[in-house]
């Protein structure tokens, strides 16, 4: 595994990092196959997990708190003890995503409903401070709401907060560069993919300059770039992928994936292709897969260790960014 300063926070994040909402948030996961999944992916360096409080309404939470205890647990009994990041979210009060630009910060995060579930987190987790608490969803005018940055501030003062990043909604990364530019936040949480490189324009270079970490998130687009999708993929009732592929959605995202396969060489992966094109970028800190089985933590850290992409390869996949905007299915 290879590691990343997480910005100004100055801590050595791994590249590959764990996104824990399908452990908790989808159908089809098991606690116990989610717990051996995340010990093996501590075994292989991953020192990084992005977790939620909306994820199974506290149980990513509570899943992630085991496995923190049990590598604490490992330094009581002379083994290594190993620092693990923690990085969860604060949900919106009206429990909408995405935000939209009628919500207010009364809506989704007065500032004393922040700290009850800054509160609710802690406990979920059982830790006495979180690394990085982020707000879920995000509206940049909020910041003309004087609370909003004395709320900030107050959750660092506290000692409960080592750092404060924002959660950009889907395909809007343009809606978290002024709290980038004012200095107020340490990191962003984006979707960054072959298909979506449009944080590439704007918002990298302000992270850039302002030292915040980026957290890119669906690096496979929801599993079209993990080629797992055919236009006749379902799921069980109530999943979330159901209102999110849509028979339009679903359609155009296979057939955007298909024309990545004839670039696939040497047994690569979708998967690994995806991957890797991120790693290519150095303004990305870490990746954050969903990973709900060993063998898929297994494979994506091999992807790691091979390391950015051969720059022909990178330069073909540039070609397919994917201009798409927010959407009534794109939550």
């Amino acid at each position: 595994m290879h590691y990343r300063r997480f910005g100004r926070t100055g801590w050595n994040v791994s590249e590959i990092g764990y996104g824990m909402w399908g452990l908790a948030g989808w159908t089809g996961s098991e606690d116990t196959e989610s717990l051996a999944s995340l010990e093996r992916s501590v075994e292989l360096g991953c020192n990084f997990f992005d977790t939620a409080w909306a994820y199974g309404d506290g149980h990513s939470e509570e899943l992630l708190g085991k496995v923190l205890r049990a590598n604490q647990g490992n330094a009581a009994a002379g083994g290594p003890d190993k620092k693990l990041y923690v990085a969860t979210k604060v949900p919106p009060k009206n429990r909408r995503w995405p935000s939209r630009r009628e919500f207010s910060l009364e809506d989704c995060f007065p500032p004393n409903y922040i700290v009850e579930y800054v509160e609710k987190s802690l406990a979920n987790i059982g830790v006495e401070t979180l690394d990085v608490i982020q707000f879920h969803t995000w509206e940049d005018k909020w910041l003309d709401d004087e609370r909003l940055p004395r709320a900030i501030e107050d959750l660092r003062s506290s000692g409960k907060v080592r750092a404060v990043g924002i959660s950009l909604n889907r395909w809007e990364p343009w809606n978290g560069i002024r709290a980038v530019r004012a200095g107020l936040v340490d990191a962003v949480q984006v979707i960054y993919n072959i298909f979506d490189q449009n944080p590439e324009d704007e918002l990298f270079p302000a992270c850039r300059e302002k030292d915040v970490a980026v957290i890119a998130r669906c690096p496979f687009d929801e599993g079209s770039l993990a080629g797992i999708l055919t236009v006749d993929s379902t799921w069980p009732q109530g999943d979330w992928r159901n209102t999110y592929f849509v028979a339009e959605n679903l359609k155009s995202s296979v057939a955007h994936a298909d024309a990545l396969r004839p670039l696939l060489k040497d047994g690569m992966s979708m998967a690994e292709m995806a991957l890797r094109f991120i790693l290519n970028n150095k303004d990305v800190t870490t990746i954050i897969p969903g990973m709900r089985k060993i063998r898929n933590v297994e494979s994506n850290i091999a992807a790691d260790a091979k390391g950015s992409l051969p720059a022909e390869l990178q330069a073909e996949l540039r070609k397919h960014r994917w201009i798409r905007t927010p959407t009534s299915w794109s939550q």
